[in-house]
């Protein structure tokens, strides 16, 4: 039975497939049930988001790729948290295409444009809904789609229905969906909870010695709603399993109990009904392992030596765009003229550009080899279709060229038609001739290579070949913040922790070498607070191997003189998140992981144990690190999985932090 019409034309009814529809309207009631996500084709999470974005740009019509029709054009209004989870997967030609022909921001200044409906993508915000009563109010758009990020209030959809009537616009309001797509993806396997005001669910936020009862359970609240917000967008409810005693079992025992609710509200949940697991998830439930950074702090600090991860780690990179400073040459002007200012450039490094796809994941060395091979096969093209316009211009010369006339037509007419690729294959490469060139300089001047390769020894328990005052004393070999990542790594990953006179020693040449001591501090207090000198997180016990220098990226002739740096090959080993998620998918035994609690939201009544009920290894996971995490990490599981055939790993974190990010946490924590 339906529910009864409630005041001001207000009605309600939760749907099934993945959206809670509201519907306001008066003087007649109308119902709007929402139809299911397309999920069934959508075999990523990075697929299913974007088929549930391109639906809500299109009213919340499936949208069909191969329509004839032309699209209704239409406004986009988001807020800062839409234009985050929007612009990592659709560029602004698919917005196009999608009929938007204007994407601006809620709170910027907009002008009235009366003849096109306006879809909003915005988070259910108190300053949000009064923006959005104020743009009724002045009958900005001839329509309006209210989509809502997060599940809204039912306060707050009065404070809109009272708005529409006041404005008299209430027939202008078409539609009011809960989309629950509070996340960011940035790979098919890959996702955050926010980049808008992380800072609340950071790492620092969850570790304060000083949080109250209150904070954490907002911060805990936040992380809750949007992990809930994924499996709606999954279409999966989990099998949770998580530590004891850490910020990770209050985020499960909280994911649980709302899982659990929504799914005992059999008209209204938003799993009924769906082929749970559709898709990619399609034979079993996934398993959800949530983790506490604090089980591995030695990783985020770690120097490392793949594509991706280098670029987190040394450029200014967010949200899948890296923004280079182009360096200005010396230009001849007037002594006392402003120097020239640097130009900055931005790229995309995306899903369709093959070669970040295919080497993303590869030590920097092999990158700049594959860029330079790259570089020579589209010069040989290049080559190629010039030395065929040059036959085709022979006039009078032997009967041989002439013969090669007609074969030549054809091969340079392909040549021709194959313009436009090699136009993209030469962005492409300038791409990441100019990226990798980046990283390369931050490799030379702080000698990267080297503390990699230290580090590596250090956290496998390798015999270290140079004393690490040495290092941290060496004036030429880094930053501050390197010797200061070392020296953490080292205290961190230590079986006993140095002396007090060794320590003294320490800090003093950290002080000396120009670091802020207040991380070690934090490290200190934890290290004692976690009792984990005794059993510090094991890193396996292999390391990297310096192979002989790659001599095509050792040529004069190429793009990158790798002179000095070394051709360091990695070796597999599992991260401790690694570790803990390989015990829990293939249900090993295990002392790190036969503890962890165990959360099945189907079973009827709530259970606290930690015996699995569920007896066979999984072939899907979501690793969620709380606390944040990084790309070694989720390279480190992508390596993983490779070697096991039709498994899938999902990774995410409460945010992404690169070292100095997370350097900086740390510090606001050490500061007395």
């Amino acid at each position: 039975m339906l529910p009864r019409p409630r005041p001001l034309g207000l009605c309600f009814r939760g749907s099934r497939g993945g959206h809670v529809i509201l519907w306001l309207c008066l003087p007649t009631v109308r119902w709007m049930v929402g139809v299911k996500m397309a999920a069934a084709a959508a075999a990523s999470i990075r697929e299913r988001q974007t088929v549930a974005l391109k639906r809500m740009l299109n009213f919340n019509v499936p949208h069909v790729k191969n329509s004839t029709g032309e699209p209704v054009w239409k406004v986009l209004i988001y807020d800062r948290f839409g234009q985050d989870i929007i612009s990592p997967l659709l560029s602004v030609k698919e917005l196009r295409d999608m009929g938007i022909t204007l994407h601006l921001l809620l709170h910027s200044d907009r002008d009235p444009i009366p003849d096109v409906p306006a879809v909003y993508f915005v988070m259910p915000t108190e300053e949000n809904i009064d923006r959005m009563c104020q743009d009724l109010r002045n009958q900005l758009y001839e329509s309006y789609y209210l989509n809502f990020i997060s599940a809204i209030s039912r306060s707050k959809l009065e404070d809109i229905a009272n708005a529409a009537l006041a404005a008299s616009a209430v027939t202008q309001v078409a539609k009011v969906f809960d989309q629950y797509l509070n996340f960011i993806t940035l790979e098919d396997d890959m996702f955050v909870l926010c980049n808008q005001n992380k800072e609340l669910v950071s790492y620092r936020a969850i570790n304060r010695p000083d949080i109250t009862d209150t904070e954490m359970e907002t911060v805990m609240d936040t992380i809750v709603d949007s992990l809930f917000c994924f499996f709606v967008t999954l279409g999966a409810v989990p099998i949770i399993r998580c530590s004891r005693g850490t910020a990770a079992e209050m985020v499960a025992v909280k994911l649980d109990k709302k899982l659990r609710e929504n799914l005992r509200d059999a008209r209204n949940s938003l799993f009924t009904g769906d082929t749970l697991g559709a898709g990619q998830f399609s034979f079993q439930r996934p398993l959800l392992v949530l983790v506490d950074r604090n089980i591995d702090l030695a990783t985020p600090l770690h120097h490392t030596w793949t594509y991706q991860a280098l670029v987190h780690d040394v450029l200014d990179f967010h949200l899948n765009r890296v923004n280079l400073e182009e360096s200005s040459g010396v230009e001849n002007s007037p002594a006392g003229a402003r120097p020239k200012r640097k130009n900055k450039k931005s790229y995309d490094l995306t899903p369709v550009d093959k070669f970040w796809q295919k080497h993303k994941g590869s030590p920097f060395p092999e990158v700049a080899e594959s860029v330079q091979q790259e570089l020579e096969s589209y010069r040989a093209q290049e080559d190629e279709v010039k030395r065929l316009k040059s036959i085709m211009g022979l006039e009078g010369e032997d009967e041989g060229a002439i013969s090669m006339l007609s074969d030549n037509t054809a091969k340079l007419t392909s040549a021709v038609s194959s313009l436009p690729e090699l136009l993209e294959k030469k962005r492409l490469i300038d791409l990441h001739t100019n990226v990798a060139t980046a990283v390369l300089e931050h490799i030379k001047a702080r000698k990267l290579d080297v503390y990699f390769e230290y580090e590596e020894k250090i956290m496998s328990k390798t015999t270290l070949d140079k004393s690490l005052l040495d290092i941290i004393s060496d004036p030429d070999a880094g930053t501050p913040e390197d010797k200061m990542r070392l020296f953490l790594i080292y205290y961190i990953s230590a079986q006993q922790a140095p002396s007090e006179a060794d320590l003294e020693q320490y800090k003093k040449a950290l002080t000396d070498a120009g670091c802020n001591l207040n991380p070690l501090q934090y490290i200190k207090q934890w290290k004692a607070f976690a009792k984990m000198a005794s059993a510090p997180a094991s890193y396996g016990n292999t390391t990297t191997k310096p192979m002989g220098l790659l001599s095509r990226v050792m040529n004069t002739g190429s793009q990158f003189v790798m002179e000095g740096v070394k051709n360091l090959v990695l070796k597999q080993q599992n991260l401790p998140v690694t570790r803990i998620l390989d015990n829990l998918m293939e249900m090993k035994s295990n002392p790190e992981t036969d503890d962890y609690r165990y959360f099945d939201p189907k079973m009827l009544r709530g259970n606290d144990s930690s015996v699995p009920r569920n007896k066979n290894p999984f072939q899907e996971a979501i690793v969620f690190v709380v606390g944040g995490g990084n790309y070694i990490e989720y390279q480190n599981l992508v390596d993983y999985i490779k070697g096991k055939q039709g498994k899938h790993i999902l990774y995410g974190c409460s945010e992404l932090f690169n070292a100095t990010q997370f350097i900086k946490q740390l510090s606001q924590l050490g500061q007395k």
